[in-house]
């Protein structure tokens, strides 16, 4: 079997403390071949600079995707095509700089991962993401054995639509951004591995990774307040994928969950 280990958003530095001090150790319990990560909310919550991305990947993790705050670090639409490893949603405008997909390559097998952003509740100017998925799934075609997708959206409906619309045609769909872990892990009836959300890799003792008192005071009142990282109840989320290589089909898909 080839194992795939898709780590759920990096939360600032409870998020990647937890990455540097156990992903070397659960790479050796699970014998993951592969390790892609979101770390679009690295650099405090919000964003990724050019050096935390060089720190992630040299911690272990194969491949960085993004999402939505793919740009809110000043600087980094100069620094993301400099950086191997990293690549931005596929659904952006070409324009944006940056790779649209990633292949990665151990024991004779090559996995391609790409990003897709949701459409309903989010800000970015994008493409539709089926269709997308099905022109970077065209693209693909010969260069790798097995297509991971990660669609980063707020509605599980768009999430659950697009792992439907795909299965079959991809080895897993798994979804990022709410940084709330799914209990619908499950392999599809054409061979796709799919889950809603892998959970974000940061402080649980939170909201969605932030300090509670602002975020529930400003629900209250409506006030702007400053949200910063939570501390408390660390642990790396992500969806352990096992695919068998003779047919480039998910196998298997569980929540996996570590606390630091």
């Amino acid at each position: 079997m080839i194992k795939v280990l898709f780590i759920g958003d990096i939360v600032g530095r409870p998020g990647r403390d937890i990455v540097n001090e156990r992903l070397e150790g659960i790479r050796r319990e699970h014998a993951i071949d592969f390790v892609i990560a979101n770390g679009e909310n690295a650099a405090a919550g919000a964003g990724i600079t050019g050096v935390i991305a060089k720190s992630l990947l040299t911690a272990g993790i194969d491949a960085l995707t993004l999402g939505d705050h793919v740009w809110d670090q000043r600087g980094w639409e100069n620094e993301i095509a400099q950086i191997e490893h990293v690549c931005r949603p596929a659904n952006l405008p070409a324009s944006n700089p940056g790779w649209d997909h990633l292949v990665l390559e151990k024991r004779g097998f090559r996995v391609a991962v790409f990003t897709v952003l949701g459409r309903t509740y989010m800000g970015l100017k994008a493409e539709c993401p089926f269709l997308a998925s099905d022109r970077m799934i065209e693209r693909l075609k010969g260069q790798a054995d097995a297509i991971v997708v990660e669609i980063h959206a707020e509605a599980t409906s768009e999430k659950q639509a697009l792992g439907w619309h795909l299965d079959g045609r991809v080895t897993a769909v798994v979804g990022t951004h709410t940084h709330v872990p799914t209990a619908d892990a499950r392999v599809l009836p054409k061979g796709t591995g799919y889950i809603s959300d892998v959970g974000m890799t940061g402080p649980y003792q939170s909201v969605l990774g932030r300090e509670i008192e602002p975020v529930v005071a400003r629900f209250i009142d409506g006030m702007p307040r400053r949200f910063e990282v939570a501390t408390e109840d660390v642990r790396l989320s992500g969806a352990l994928i096992e695919i068998s290589p003779a047919m480039a089909r998910a196998e298997k898909i569980e929540l996996l969950t570590v606390r630091k």
